[in-house]
C-alpha cells in the first residue's frame, strides 16, 4: 500500500467520524426506545380509548418507521462515502503522474 493510499484511507476515517455517525447511531438507539413506547402509552389513553391491541399495533408502526429512517440515512450516507473515494483516488492519481 502506498503513502497515498493511506493518505486516502486517512482521510476517509476522518470524513467518517466528523459526519457524526457516532451520533446518528445514538440518537436513532434512543428514538427506537423512546418512540414506541411513547405511542403505545400515548395512542392507549388519547387515541384508542384504553385499546391495547390496537396501542400495540402504533408502538409496532412507529418501531418500523424508525428503522426505515435509520435504514434509509445509512443507504444515503454510503452513497455519498463510496462516491468520495474515487474523487480522492483520482487526485492521488493526477499528483503521481505530475511527478
Amino acid at each position: 500500500m502506498s503513502t497515498s493510499e493511506q493518505a486516502a484511507i486517512g482521510k476517509l476515517n476522518t470524513n467518517a467520524a466528523s459526519n457524526g455517525t457516532l451520533f446518528k447511531l445514538v440518537i436513532f438507539s434512543l428514538s427506537l426506545g423512546i418512540v414506541p413506547l411513547t405511542s403505545y402509552y400515548g395512542s392507549l389513553h388519547y387515541l384508542w380509548n384504553g385499546n391495547s391491541t390496537f396501542a400495540a399495533i402504533t408502538a409496532i408502526v412507529a418501531a418500523n418507521i424508525v428503522l426505515i429512517a435509520y435504514i434509509i440515512l445509512s443507504i444515503l450516507e454510503d452513497k455519498q462515502s463510496s462516491q468520495s473515494p474515487t474523487r480522492i483516488s483520482a487526485q492521488a492519481l493526477e499528483s503521481k503522474k505530475e511527478r
